[in-house]
């Protein structure tokens, strides 16, 4: 899982519940996930992005990036958890990287869970229903690559153009993708579970890397 702070790759140990939003409902602040921590896993995982700067901390938590998807996938909060922190500092490619320095972890029974959007455009919601162009074009742009494996595209500002930043005004909801899509490989099978676009610009399109 990941949060966005600009601190390089710091692993994440606690697992206290962190209300990071303003003017939700007050239900939502009363949310708590009291899943536990797995120190020695997130240190090692510190050891295995080294060289992308990578340190601990555990002094975070889970952000509701994290806690919104796994109450739904672990109602219980009995699956040891903890986030690894996105560098908004380096480019798209940075995070494929994150992804293949991980990916081993997944043959040993580790869930790599990447939390965000394929669209998010907050500047351009529509209670209408009706997607933005924009947001179907650059959903089935990536969806596409991700079904020819074309991560160098998605990883690219140059060939995603100016379709990107209609996509993302700012990348953080759109790099975790990456991420998992970095840590796949070969062995796998990509599933889509859902490719609905909600209030006209925020795409929940959902995807596995699971193996054969």
């Amino acid at each position: 899982m990941d949060d966005t702070r600009n601190n390089a790759g710091r692993c994440l140990c606690a697992a206290r519940t962190i209300h990071d939003f303003n003017g939700f409902p007050d239900a939502l602040y009363a949310e708590q996930y009291p899943a536990q921590g797995h120190p020695d896993l997130a240190r090692e995982v510190v050891s295995l992005l080294a060289s992308h700067r990578a340190e601990e901390d555990d002094t975070w938590g889970l952000d509701h990036g994290a806690w919104a998807v796994l109450k739904y996938l672990y109602p219980e909060a009995d699956v040891p958890a903890f986030q690894v922190s996105i560098d908004m500092g380096q480019g798209l490619a940075h995070q494929l990287e994150i992804g293949q320095a991980l990916s081993d972890l997944r043959d040993r029974g580790v869930l790599i869970l990447g939390s965000g959007n394929i669209v998010h455009n907050l500047r351009r919601l529509s209670f209408d229903g009706k997607p933005e162009a924009f947001a179907l074009e650059f959903d089935d742009l990536v969806t596409g690559r991700l079904i020819e494996r074309d991560f160098d595209t998605m990883a690219n500002r140059e060939k995603l153009g100016s379709l990107l930043s209609e996509a993302h005004p700012s990348v953080d909801h759109y790099l975790p993708a990456l991420t998992i899509a970095g840590a796949s490989d070969q062995r796998n099978d990509l599933l889509f579970m859902t490719d609905s676009i909600d209030l006209g610009s925020i795409s929940m399109r959902s995807f596995i890397f699971h193996q054969k």
